[in-house]
């Protein structure tokens, strides 16, 4: 019998595939299509899109001394986002292989293609690459210690947690000592399925 929670898991997914179906639709609308993960506009579309670039003398143009101030600050980040990324990567391969958990594909998450957008500028361009592999990392990083959790400590918060990973909803509610064992196993299974002791 389907849990409740299960139940809404069943809908969360089937409106993620809607919205992935609408997302599809659009990409048509502005011609482009994925060849073996390759981005293909037709030719009309790249032209329209060149249209539309603001020039990089404009736009540095236009930039408020404060934000060019700050871009340093934003930019340093590349260092601990880069150590995080080397570090959680390694933990994942020494560590997932033991316990049996199911590897992430990092490419799943870090998705660097807007730079293939003719109407962005160079600058436009880096800061996409830039923000694209951050919050690639940041949802690599989310995934893998989602699977850890559900695999080590599969147990709700007593308070609501602000952007749960996507096992949360599945864990064990807070203080149900008694569901405890059996939730820590489906837990296990979910994110280590087949494994041994």
């Amino acid at each position: 019998m389907t849990s409740p929670v299960d139940a809404l898991l069943d809908r969360i997914r089937d409106l993620q595939d809607q919205l992935e179906a609408e997302f599809e639709r659009r990409s048509e609308d502005f011609r482009y299509r994925l060849e073996n993960g390759r981005i293909i506009f037709d030719e009309e579309a790249r032209r329209r899109q060149r249209e539309f670039r603001v020039r990089l003398s404009d736009f540095l143009r236009g930039t408020r001394p404060m934000v060019v101030l700050c871009a340093p600050v934003i930019y340093s980040l590349i260092i601990p986002f880069a150590l995080l990324d080397l570090m959680v990567t390694i933990y994942q391969r020494v560590c997932f292989p033991i316990y049996r958990i199911q590897p992430v594909r990092r490419a799943d998450f870090i998705r660097i293609d807007r730079h293939h957008l003719a109407y962005l500028n160079a600058l436009q361009k880096l800061n996409c690459i830039y923000c694209g592999y951050c919050n690639g990392l940041i949802g690599y990083v989310q995934e893998i210690a989602g699977r850890t959790e559900a695999y080590w400590c599969p147990i709700k918060h007593a308070a609501r947690v602000g952007a749960p990973h996507a096992y949360y909803a599945q864990f064990v509610d807070y203080g149900d000592a008694a569901g405890f064992q059996d939730g820590l196993a489906a837990n296990r299974e979910r994110v280590a399925p087949g494994r041994m002791g």
